[in-house]
């Protein structure tokens, strides 16, 4: 028997290399990865072959073990790997269970099941597809990294034993809420259907109102990890080829790791606004306005598990125009339109107006001189609306969250509890919590949701400027925001168009929504190759 005696030396070394194992252990890199010792993710270097293997192996045994290495089969519950024999020829059925439609599926099952040997001797997989498979999307891929793409989007495919190559077939049904009208872009009149978070269905809704032949819709996969499939909606003979062509080359340039939060992910990684507040494209769910905006030219964008569509480029003006108002006769659209102009500059400017009166009695127009506070509050009133405002948008939030039962009783609270007890208590005045509302409603007012809460930021700004410097805060603040509007771009369209650069034509159907026939040519925004809407009598 052997008796091991370690010295003071020999233990000193055993405590460095164990603190050594543990630096390893811990060790990040430049990029803030953990280091490359991982007992889950440590694979022999078998293990990583097959993991990037593209070749298809011919026999499934081997189909099976790269499936193990590249999905995780066997591991994940919802992907299975069927093993059947058609013909004498063992075949594997690899689907995720959650994306197959079954009455499909076992209609192509049971027409292969009958396939005579003799039949697939010879060039199976050719004869599966031309002959044996009963489906309309039935397509061959020689590559691992293809046919399992196929997979993960929805798609069955089939690995014969004896061939490189797998048959991918489009037997997917995604989970989809029923079509309904947005909540976001409601009208009295008009269509009750609205996008939903599949991609096909949304562009079918829109292949049914412009059935020109001219209509492109090119697919890309953006996302490594994703690979979100991202559609370009144009019509070929209108749109600017150099704005499709600019919008493409953006997106196939977007290194990310994924898309799952959609549209708004993609619009931050191809607009390039930084802190802009402004929204610089428009979202829309419902395929009447997104069919439209095709006509003029415009570059639409389709994020699947997105039921809003993405509209480039666009101005300011495009975000203060509403479906309804092309669902009434044309004077009552522009009576429509100049109520919501109304509105949205009273977002603005009522406040900061008011405040500023207020603080110079002297500015007050002859017959207004009742405007004004009546009573003193406790708290200066610059701190009484920056605390109402931000009250106002805690309630919109709670509102949001807050269960439909209890919706009823968080208004209530606020409204009566809230509003109520802090103008008896004389933290507020009435006036404070009057032009706030009619501040509020006008932001409610703004179609789109986007520039309702940039406008809200700038009338903050404003009424900070205001109460630090009055009238020139008021005037140098209003001016230095109408220069930073004007000069953004969406796409090299100026955001600001038609009014800066002026354009008198553009901006007089801006103002005014004209008849249908009187609208002859298109927006000159867009650029677009053909300008006419109709034929020159």
């Amino acid at each position: 028997m052997k008796v091991i005696v370690k010295t003071g030396h020999d233990n000193e070394q055993d405590n460095v290399n164990d603190s050594q194992q543990k630096l390893d252990k811990l060790a990040i890199d430049e990029e803030g990865n953990l280091s490359e010792y991982n007992p889950i993710t440590d694979m022999t270097p078998e293990e990583k072959e097959l993991k990037i293997q593209e070749e298809i192996p011919s026999n499934l045994e081997d189909v099976k073990r790269v499936l193990e290495e590249r999905v995780g089969l066997n591991r994940s519950f919802d992907l299975v790997l069927r093993e059947m024999v058609f013909g004498s020829k063992r075949v594997g059925i690899f689907y995720c269970n959650g994306f197959v439609k079954d009455t499909v599926l076992t209609d192509i099952l049971t027409r292969l099941t009958y396939a005579p040997e003799e039949n697939v001797s010879h060039h199976t997989l050719q004869v599966f597809m031309d002959n044996l498979i009963p489906h309309n999307q039935v397509k061959s891929y020689k590559k691992m990294s293809e046919i399992v793409g196929q997979v993960l989007m929805g798609g069955t495919a089939f690995f014969i034993e004896g061939e490189t190559a797998a048959l991918a077939v489009d037997v997917k049904s995604y989970p989809v809420r029923s079509i309904g009208e947005p909540d976001l872009e409601r009208v009295v009149r008009g269509s009750r259907d609205g996008f939903v978070e599949t991609l096909l269905m949304n562009v079918t809704l829109v292949r049914r109102r412009v059935r020109d032949e001219r209509l492109k819709l090119e697919i890309m996969q953006i996302g490594m990890r994703t690979k979100t499939d991202v559609c370009i909606g144009y019509i070929n003979d209108i749109a600017n080829a150099d704005l499709v062509d600019a919008i493409k080359e953006k997106i196939s340039q977007l290194k990310i790791d994924g898309l799952p939060l959609a549209e708004k992910q993609l619009e931050e990684a191809i607009v390039n606004k930084g802190w802009n507040p402004y929204p610089m494209v428009r979202y829309s769910e419902r395929p009447d306005v997104v069919s439209a905006h095709l006509l003029e030219g415009h570059v639409c964008l389709f994020v699947d598990t997105s039921p809003s569509v993405m509209i480039l480029p666009t101005t300011f003006f495009h975000h203060v125009q509403h479906a309804e108002e092309y669902r009434q006769t044309p004077f009552i659209g522009t009576y429509l339109r100049w109520v919501r102009f109304a509105g949205i500059m009273s977002s603005i400017f009522l406040l900061p107006l008011w405040f500023m009166m207020v603080m110079d009695p002297s500015l007050k127009p002859a017959g207004l001189e009742f405007l004004g506070p009546q009573k003193e509050g406790t708290l200066p009133l610059i701190v009484q609306f920056l605390i109402a405002d931000i009250g106002i948008d805690l309630m919109r939030m709670a509102a949001v969250h807050t269960p439909s039962p209890l919706a009823t009783a968080m208004g209530l609270v606020a409204a009566i509890l809230v509003g109520d007890i802090a103008v008896k208590t004389g933290l507020f005045i009435n006036e404070v919590i009057l032009y706030l509302a009619l501040a509020s409603i006008g932001m409610f007012a703004t179609p789109s949701y986007e520039l309702g809460l940039a406008n809200r930021i700038i009338r903050l700004g404003l009424l900070i400027a205001v109460a630090i410097f009055h009238v020139p805060g008021f005037v140098v603040g209003s001016t230095l925001w109408l220069i930073w509007l004007a000069t953004r771009k969406s796409y090299n369209a100026p955001y600001m168009w038609p009014l800066i650069p002026f354009n008198a034509k553009s901006f007089f159907s801006i103002l005014v929504r004209r008849p249908v026939l009187a609208a002859k040519t298109r927006l000159s925004i867009t650029k677009p190759i053909d300008g006419t809407r109709q034929p020159k009598s």
